[in-house]
């Protein structure tokens, strides 16, 4: 079927190019959007104002020498009324060629139906792409979940939800942007080809770099340890928003690239840093949804409430019955096996980490979470109060992790000894262990000051919206046909 209806505009395609126009021209004379003109209707329709529109036709209907049809374009739709009297014989028969989907510019002037419509009066128009497949039907647009995600173009043009969804999540980053510049912080962009990846517990894709013959990494975090040498170099506060890469798991909170925003901010510590944090959120929900307030999943959440302060192994504790500091490692599995959580790996760190996960899946926030074990923490300063602890924030939110922060660790010496450790989980196996990245020790060597971190990514967006986090991606990666 879609063959024929192909063929047929194939042939009308031919037909405009034997009457010599041109169907794919690069230039248009469009003189206002069709917002502005619906907005201001009764200045140009008493101007008797010639307008020149262009956009998608999406309804076009004949009766003998009237052809009525309504164009869209990304700011909305208007009436056409096309006369053959006016426009001429010749003109008016090359509409026969035209189909919904086609691009055209049309030039005219304003008037009202005696239904009261808003149109456009044509005496001349022009073809500016001949569209050759048919758009989905009008009411339902496209139906199968692949197809909607494949062709998503297609499912923007008809899904008002998705569209308002891309909008907004302009509005999330840039909202973003605007706070933390506000707040002193300098923009900035940092390598996203590593020969040593860092900043987070994740395994990385792997390239090569032909020019320089060697293997290279995308990264794992929003340039973490760069950002960190720039404290080095003098700069006191900086934050960047770019794409991050990391080859695991698909759900419906995980992806392996997605925009991340990352900020370092010197002589500041978590503490700081998440108060600066939590007034973020508040102002990008606000300016993005016009609210606090927000159904997530199960959850009720009001950014605009307290976010209390929870202690991590107390929480454990609280909600297992395990003392993460006294229970061996084989409790602990036990214990796991016991809630029907799966185990990869025996190491004791990696085994809090999945017992912590599996509790923060019950609590609805918004909440902050502090006194992470030091063992799971690489890149965080130790608390003073607890040296088994680190000076580490996570923010919870509906059951996740939606943000995280720290005082950063700038003691090159311990540095080393925590990247050790993580090396040695790597070469036994553990491929989300970060790696021992010598520069940047060197780095830290010269004295960075004391300085927080913070990471967050569009899984608060998508959070936010309470849909996956692969819908609210406008073009998530598919498997070839």
């Amino acid at each position: 079927m879609i063959d024929k209806l192909k063929q047929a505009r194939l042939d009308k395609l031919n037909k405009i190019k034997k009457a010599g126009i041109d169907p794919y021209p690069a230039k248009c004379e469009r003189t206002h959007i069709i917002k502005q003109v619906l907005d201001n209707f009764d200045k140009f329709f008493k101007a008797e104002k010639e307008l020149v529109l262009a956009g998608r036709i999406r309804m076009i209907r004949a009766h003998g020498g009237l052809t009525f049809a309504n164009i869209e374009d990304q700011s909305g739709q208007i009436q056409l009324f096309f006369k053959r009297d006016e426009i001429g014989k010749e003109k008016y028969e090359t509409l026969k060629n035209l189909d919904v989907g086609d691009f055209i510019e049309i030039k005219g002037i304003l008037f009202t139906t005696k239904r009261g419509e808003r149109t456009l009066n044509i005496n001349e128009y022009k073809i500016l792409t001949k569209s050759l497949l048919p758009l989905p039907e009008k009411w339902h647009g496209l139906q199968n979940e692949e197809e909607k995600f494949r062709k998503r173009y297609l499912d923007i043009m008809f899904n008002n939800e998705v569209r308002e969804m891309v909008e907004k999540k302009a509005v999330f980053w840039n909202a973003i942007r605007e706070f933390h510049i506000k707040h002193g912080f300098l923009e900035v962009e940092t390598p996203v080809l590593e020969n040593t990846v860092g900043g987070a517990d994740a395994q990385p894709f792997a390239t090569h770099h032909n020019a320089l013959d060697m293997d290279v990494y995308l990264r794992i975090s929003a340039g973490e340890l760069w950002q960190k040498r720039l404290m080095v170099a003098g700069f006191e506060k900086t934050f960047e928003i770019g794409r991050i890469f990391r080859n695991e798991g698909i759900s419906a909170e995980h992806l392996q690239d997605y925009t991340q925003c990352e900020a370092y901010w010197a002589y500041s510590d978590y503490e700081d840093m998440y108060k600066f944090l939590r007034d973020c959120y508040c102002y990008v929900a606000k300016k993005t949804f016009g609210t606090l307030k927000f159904e997530i999943g199960k959850f009720k959440v009001d950014l605009g409430k307290s976010w209390p302060i929870i202690d991590y192994a107390e929480e454990v504790e609280k909600q297992t019955g395990i003392n993460i500091w006294k229970d061996d490692s084989k409790k602990i599995i036990n214990k796991l096996k016991q809630l029907k959580v799966k185990v990869d790996i025996a190491d004791k760190g990696r085994l809090i980490d999945t017992l912590w996960k599996h509790c923060r899946k019950n609590i609805g926030g918004p909440a902050i979470l502090i006194n992470e074990p030091r063992i799971t923490s690489p890149l965080a300063k130790i608390s003073p109060d607890n040296p088994e602890t680190v000076m580490r924030f996570h923010f919870i939110i509906a059951g996740s992790e939606v943000g995280q922060g720290y005082s950063e660790l700038n003691d090159p010496i311990d540095q080393k000894e925590r990247f050790q450790i993580q090396q040695k989980l790597r070469d036994a196996g553990d491929e989300e262990a970060q790696m021992m990245d010598k520069e940047f020790i060197e780095a830290l060597e010269y004295g960075m000051p004391p300085t927080s971190g913070h990471g967050f990514s569009e899984r608060l967006f998508s959070f936010l919206m309470n849909k996956p986090i692969r819908e609210c991606q406008i073009f998530p990666l598919m498997r070839p046909k």
